[in-house]
């Protein structure tokens, strides 16, 4: 770290939402862990665990589109306040269930889905809205990388915390913590100062403008690539979290603590990469770090399928991690630093799409190949196509990045 680190912190409305997101976070990665750790202890199927994140985000790559669209034309502020809003009720929902009643997979996955539609607006609106919290526009990358911080920090904590509490005080405390920890991020929220909302005059409909945003990233390879890249490992490697309550059940002989390691350890090497992005100056060339980072994140979890002890394990997760996060990172601050500020929130709609559209297709795909081959087996097929699609794409980018 250096005195580039935390420059966004400069400004007040960025330290507001920062500090607010947080502790939302926090309990997000809490609800999630949770979730899938119930899911799979209830059903013990591969299948089902996949279906679940499929539930949980599919949503997203039918309602992306939409939602940046959105963000573009109304009110950017107001649809994040609106979004914190439902997905604390959701968060309430979900408690109320899991403590009073007798529940099932179902509710469960139900549930998932209508946080998936909410994040499909929350989204776009959220990533865009940062241009807007940050004084200097040269801090905006910076900012994006202290975003990935943030969202780390809480992956490395949460999961932890959630192990503990499912073990001892069981999975309907995840839930309600979480709820209670969307009081931050609203009241950060109602505590900002950002410049009024103009706007703007719109001669076409909204079916239109998401033509546009698809023939503006046709007609900009740069951006247009990237996306591209995203989806094809969003649909056959990010998805690798959801085979792990297998492996800490099965592979390493554990609980749902030793599963919350895992996803912390994962989370510890993302804060490493976050930390390491936000340090770099302005004019860095993010597309040789792409390259190398995508090929740790594939290595990471090629070793990682072929451990079977704990110590080596956490290390090959936080070595995942680390090339996951910069990799993510680095897209979404290149889509964002280059796109056209009208642009921008459709942009980053097609980024959400790619990112967290593609992911529940993976999981379904993943959880099937893994009732037939097995967890482990699955696992070494994801490093290895992590490391084809960087290989694939490796002229392009190298290209792009010495121009």
């Amino acid at each position: 770290m250096n005195i580039h680190t935390f420059r966004a912190f400069q400004s007040r409305n960025y330290r507001l939402f920062f500090a607010g997101q947080s502790v939302s976070l926090m309990g997000t990665w809490m609800q999630r862990t949770a979730v899938y750790w119930v899911i799979y202890m209830q059903t013990h199927s591969a299948f089902i665990l996949g279906l679940s994140v499929f539930a949980s985000q599919f949503p997203s790559f039918l309602l992306s589109l939409l939602g940046g669209a959105i963000a573009d034309r109304y009110d950017r502020f107001k649809v994040l306040l609106f979004t914190q809003f439902a997905s604390m009720l959701q968060a309430i929902v979900v408690t109320l269930i899991v403590i009073f009643t007798d529940y099932s997979v179902v509710e469960l996955i139900v549930l998932s889905i209508l946080l998936g539609i909410i994040n499909a607006f929350d989204v776009p609106a959220r990533q865009s809205l940062v241009h807007y919290m940050v004084e200097k526009k040269e801090d905006v990358g910076n900012a994006i990388a202290l975003n990935s911080t943030m969202v780390n920090l809480a992956r490395l904590l949460g999961p932890a915390f959630a192990g503990f509490i499912l073990e001892t005080f069981g999975e309907g405390i995840c839930f309600m913590l979480n709820s209670l920890s969307f009081i931050a991020v609203i009241v950060s929220l109602l505590m900002m100062q950002l410049p009024a909302h103009i706007p703007q005059v719109r001669t076409q409909k909204m079916l239109a403008d998401l033509k546009d945003g698809l023939h503006y990233l046709r007609s900009t390879p740069s951006l247009g690539i990237l996306i591209v890249l995203l989806s094809l490992m969003s649909l056959l490697v990010l998805p690798y979290t959801t085979l792990f309550p297998i492996i800490a059940k099965e592979t390493l002989g554990g609980d749902a603590t030793i599963y919350g390691y895992l996803n912390s350890f994962v989370g510890l090497g993302a804060l490493s990469g976050a930390i390491l992005l936000a340090s770099l100056k302005a004019n860095s060339n993010l597309r040789k770090l792409l390259i190398i980072a995508t090929s740790c994140f594939g290595l990471g979890i090629l070793f990682f399928s072929l451990s079977s002890t704990l110590f080596f394990s956490y290390l090959f997760c936080t070595i995942a991690g680390f090339g996951m996060m910069l990799h993510v990172t680095i897209i979404n601050t290149l889509l964002q630093t280059t796109s056209d500020a009208h642009m921008r929130g459709r942009v980053i709609s097609y980024f959400a799409m790619a990112f967290f559209g593609m992911q529940p297709l993976g999981a379904l795909l993943i959880g099937t190949i893994s009732h037939y081959l097995g967890a482990a087996q699955t696992l070494l097929l994801e490093g290895c196509a992590a490391l084809l699609i960087i290989a694939l794409f490796f002229p392009y980018i190298y290209k792009r990045a010495k121009a």
